[in-house]
């Protein structure tokens, strides 16, 4: 493969991969297109993830949504539940992070119960994170400072599954608000950061995600 075509499939991405460096695979490449290549199968392979979970409809508050279930077990909702997204960096990882919205503002602790609450329950310890993108960030620390032209396609294939997966939710889910770089911008903001000071004011304080 001398070139990669205009979409390419993360196969195309390894492949080139592969190419430009006569066979070999980094390391520091190999972990965050194994973590990437997770997001394909995300809703069909067996893992637990908080992004499975909130599709979950049997979760869903149908009083609160308008829904109904019909004669065939099948449930129906007149309104979107409505959520809160947030793009999280770590020194290695990235993360989606899911909010629900009550009452106009975004909520960060459990719930269960809550009439306003388009869920029934809320946990954010298990759906809060909708997925982690591991080692993601060092990776593209890396591929700006030493990178070829296939660690930048690795990160444009990121940046557009991810992309891809938040237009699945807005699918089924009304997204109120969405915080923080998307993986693009964050790309964007460390090109232009010149040391690593710089660079470690993009990260998120983890400990800091409150209402706010």
């Amino acid at each position: 493969m001398k070139e990669l075509p205009i979409n390419p499939t993360l196969k195309d991405v390894n492949s080139f991969k592969k190419k430009l460096n006569w066979g070999e695979i980094p390391t520091i490449y190999h972990m965050a297109a194994i973590s990437i290549g997770d997001l394909d199968s995300i809703l069909t392979d067996g893992f637990e993830s908080g992004y499975k979970t909130i599709f979950n409809r049997s979760n869903l508050n149908l009083a609160h949504l308008g829904g109904h279930i019909d004669i065939a077990g099948d449930i129906h909702i007149t309104h979107k539940p409505k959520i809160a997204l947030r793009h999280i960096y770590s020194e290695q990882h990235y993360e989606l992070h899911c909010f629900p919205v009550v009452q106009g503002e975004r909520i960060n602790r459990t719930l269960v119960d809550h009439e306003h609450c388009a869920f029934k329950q809320w946990h954010p310890e298990s759906m809060r994170v909708l997925f982690r993108l591991s080692n993601l960030v060092s990776f593209i620390v890396y591929a700006f400072r030493n990178g070829d032209e296939a660690d930048m396609a690795l990160i444009k294939y990121a940046n557009r599954r991810v992309s891809e997966l938040m237009t699945t939710l807005s699918e089924s889910f009304e997204i109120i608000d969405v915080r923080g770089f998307s993986i693009a911008k964050f790309c964007q903001a460390i090109n232009e950061s010149k040391s690593a000071l710089e660079i470690n004011q993009l990260l998120d304080d983890p400990n800091g995600l409150l209402e706010n």
